[in-house]
């Protein structure tokens, strides 16, 4: 199932994409249903399969507008860095890494982008508010908890996922090295476009399988299994769970393969007029304009 937040004038509200693409408001189908997706996820199993069997008879929404499909998770998305063996040493090669001694980490490099950087399909990335001039993307699985925890173990950590989502993980790398942490690089506001929407986790019960593939104004730049993660799914979740409790609706990107502008000699930044184009398999398009 591929569920979205969407809005038609009114109030935001939750739909699903059916098997050709349409939007269908599942919250018309089944009234006692949360509207929003955060609720939804924390309204458990029971709660998801009344949604699953809404979406039969949900009504056809035509002209809505999809938006990102947690406007505003619990926490700041987390996000992980050097996750893909060839971008970390695509990365480690830039110039860009500050000096870290490991061009594979040892263990996992994790960060936050705060909510106000997320925005929704469609949506453009905001150039100007990175004068530097260093704009880059990177196209990520995000995973979307479902039952929170703390503590949770690699053995248990697939059961603790809704869904999954993509993330374009955009940034500013001359700020990023410039302050050495990432927020200020990673985390301007419009820099988290993510969507279209979240495939719910029985649909990828092996996330390794999933396909992530990125284009800039029609040229490939990215093309990646999951498989190719250093730190896995359940390694993440297990890692950042382990003293900070996950609740429902927390996000974690997973990292970004090689590919990236800083990757190429020379760089190749975003300009405004570009578009960036991020397809998993299963989950669908995430696509967005750089203003």
């Amino acid at each position: 199932m591929r569920l979205v937040t969407f809005s038609d004038g009114g109030a935001a509200r939750i739909g699903a994409l059916d098997a050709d693409g349409a939007l269908r408001d599942i919250t018309a189908a089944a009234p006692t249903l949360p509207r929003d997706m955060v609720g939804l996820i924390a309204a458990g199993p029971k709660a998801l399969s009344l949604a699953r069997d809404a979406l039969s008879k949900a009504p056809v929404v035509s002209g809505a507008k999809l938006l990102a499909p947690i406007p505003r998770p619990p926490k700041n998305v987390f996000c992980v860095g050097k996750n893909y063996h060839e971008h970390a040493k695509e990365f480690a090669g830039s110039g860009f890494d500050g000096g870290a001694k490991d061009v594979v980490p040892p263990f996992p490099v994790v960060f936050s982008k705060p909510h106000t950087a997320i925005i929704a399909i469609g949506e453009p990335i905001l150039s100007h508010l990175d004068p530097t001039g260093g704009l880059d993307y990177e196209g990520e699985l995000a995973i979307v908890i479902g039952t929170g925890g703390r503590g949770i173990t690699k053995a248990a950590a697939l059961s603790h996922v809704f869904g999954y989502t993509i993330i374009n993980d955009v940034t500013a790398r001359h700020l990023q090295k410039r302050h050495s942490q990432w927020v200020l690089g990673k985390g301007l506001d419009s820099f988290c476009p993510m969507g279209p929407a979240i495939l719910t986790a029985d649909e990828a019960p092996d996330p390794t399988k999933l396909r992530l593939i990125t284009h800039v104004n029609g040229e490939k730049r990215q093309d990646a299994l999951v498989a190719d993660l250093i730190f896995d799914v359940p390694t993440l979740i297990e890692a950042i769970s382990a003293a900070i409790t996950l609740e429902p609706g927390d996000v974690i990107a997973t990292g970004t393969p090689v590919g990236v502008g800083i990757g190429f000699t020379p760089p190749k930044f975003l300009r405004k007029g570009d578009v960036v184009r991020i397809e998993i398999s299963g989950i669908g398009v995430l696509e967005n304009p750089v203003a």
